[in-house]
């Protein structure tokens, strides 16, 4: 079986909070889903919004190599005759490669919301179907709030599937719209469905349950050929079923051929690049493409895994692009620190005490406060100095902070470094917005005339974190700072009570470390 992958991203995805694509954003994503081999995009609703007309206009001059663009609209309104449909004509105007129109399978939803009778709807999923085949390659019926349909009314929610299948449906595809259905409910109920009605099936799941993947990958065991979801699971409320989760269930779990396979590998960049286009920081715990998702903490979990990746790991992480990480942290062993100085290159062989010494001062350091997770740089610098791989590229001899409060509401931040370079004093002073920008400016300027490399590294990110809030302004805290250049990036952690101090610290080994880099 080859199931048919439905992305809903631009659509249902955009529903999300948080969440608003330009036209050029919706056109970045529709080629990276047609390169990954989804397909069919759903790409907007054309008579909601003017953004989904001129997406279809600008899309349609992409050239996509496999998937094909849908439309989303609903059934006619009921005082409507089809070819006067504003919402339908919009659609056949859009000029798409087929829709997806959802229709009321609720008899509750029907009586409540549309407020006509049960057969006058059975009429607008028929007659709203056939105006659309008749004028478009295919056309899919979203089954609305299908299972909660059928939990109420059976007989009708099937009556409403047979409406769309005489109207020409392609694909039924049965909605989890408000994300309550259970599994087992799922499961019962696509039974049933299925000695009623013989055609091809597809699921829409939503995740209000946190069930949307489940529902979806038990769906489509039970022969549903076509699954419709987002990538990172984007939608409104609590999401919709993630095709990241999905997409390498059916293909390495469930041995089920979908036209993404080979390009498998390209999954972890694609959830990446969609969340940075969407302006959303990646979940890292995210399955299959998290930053997290095959990373390793306990010592016994590391120990077991250098042995084989299949005492920790469901499936090879290279298989959906990811990695295994191997973190240091209070929860480390020995073969945490074996791990990470195999990855970092750094020779531990014959060190065993030292390890157990660098081991025991990690975990005193994390029990501090310190945190090596996101601060690799600083690990990697306590690595190379507990065995004697490092020669310090300079002395740190001492460095002030002035704060004068002038005249009006700016404040003059000027800080002081004295740093011993090869035997040499340099003494040098700086001014900033700040007293950890005006050190950086000072630091630096004592450096870049033996060391010029520094000057093109910068700062992308500053993090505070109060480690003990009960002690008030005497509280420690926690300061990680990101830095990149044009060679990678990298993070340093410093702790103390002193604020200054901890970005001191955390400063220091940034530098340090791209100076040891190069």
């Amino acid at each position: 079986m080859t199931v048919k992958l439905f992305d809903t991203t631009l659509r249902d995805g955009e529903q999300a909070e948080g969440i608003s694509f330009t036209l050029a954003d919706k056109l970045r994503i529709t080629k990276l889903l047609d390169s990954f081999g989804i397909d069919y995009i759903e790409g907007g609703w054309p008579f909601s919004n003017q953004k989904a007309i001129e997406y279809f206009k600008e899309a349609r001059k992409l050239n996509l190599s496999h998937a094909k663009l849908m439309a989303f609209g609903s059934t006619r309104r009921a005082k409507n005759k089809p070819s006067e449909d504003e919402n339908l004509l919009a659609i056949v105007e859009s000029k798409p490669d087929g829709a997806c129109i959802f229709g009321k399978t609720w008899d509750f939803h029907v009586k409540e919301a549309l407020k006509i009778s049960l057969e006058e709807n059975l009429e607008l999923i028929e007659d709203s179907v056939a105006f659309l085949k008749a004028n478009l390659q295919e056309v899919f019926f979203d089954a609305e709030h299908f299972f909660d349909g059928y939990k109420h009314n059976p007989e009708y929610a099937i009556q409403c599937l047979h409406a769309a299948v005489r109207g020409g449906a392609d694909v039924l595809v049965l909605c989890d719209t408000n994300g309550g259905a259970l599994t087992h409910q799922v499961v019962e109920i696509i039974r049933a469905v299925k000695k009623e009605v013989n055609h091809p099936l597809g699921i829409h799941a939503h995740n209000d349950s946190d069930m949307a993947v489940a529902n979806s990958v038990s769906a489509i065991y039970e022969g549903c050929g076509q699954v419709q979801g987002t990538i990172n699971g984007y939608g409104e409320r609590c999401g919709n079923a993630n095709l990241c989760s999905i997409i390498p269930a059916i293909v390495l779990k469930m041995k089920l051929k979908t036209s993404a396979d080979q390009y498998l590998q390209d999954l972890t960049s694609l959830s990446r690049h969609v969340s940075e286009i969407a302006n959303l920081a990646p979940n890292l715990h995210q399955p299959y493409v998290g930053h997290s998702a095959f990373s390793h903490k306990g010592g016994i979990h590391v120990s077991a895994i250098l042995k084989n990746p299949q005492t920790y790991e469901h499936l090879d992480p290279t298989l959906v692009g990811n990695k295994q990480r191997v973190v240091i942290s209070d929860q480390s062993g020995l073969s945490n620190i074996k791990y990470k100085a195999k990855e970092l290159g750094v020779d531990i062989d014959g060190n065993n005490e030292e390890m157990k010494d660098l081991l025991e001062d990690i975990k005193n350091m994390e029990n501090a406060g310190y945190q090596f997770e996101e601060g690799e740089a600083s690990f990697e610098l306590m690595l190379r100095r507990a065995t004697k791989q490092y020669k310090p590229f300079f002395e740190l001899m001492g460095f002030r902070i002035i704060n004068d409060k002038g005249a009006g509401e700016q404040y003059a931040i000027e800080a002081t470094v004295k740093l011993t370079i090869d035997g040499q004093i340099i003494h040098t002073a700086g001014e900033g917005n700040g007293p950890v920008s005006a050190l950086d400016h000072a630091f630096r300027k004592a450096l870049k005339g033996k060391y010029p490399q520094i000057l093109n590294m910068h700062l992308t990110d500053y993090k505070v974190r109060v480690l003990n809030s009960q002690e008030g302004t005497d509280a420690k805290v926690r300061v990680i700072i990101e830095t990149t250049d044009d060679k990678g990036t990298w993070g340093t952690v410093g702790v103390s009570a002193n604020i200054i101090e901890a970005s001191w610290k955390a400063l220091v080994d940034s530098v340090e470390y791209k100076l040891l880099k190069g």
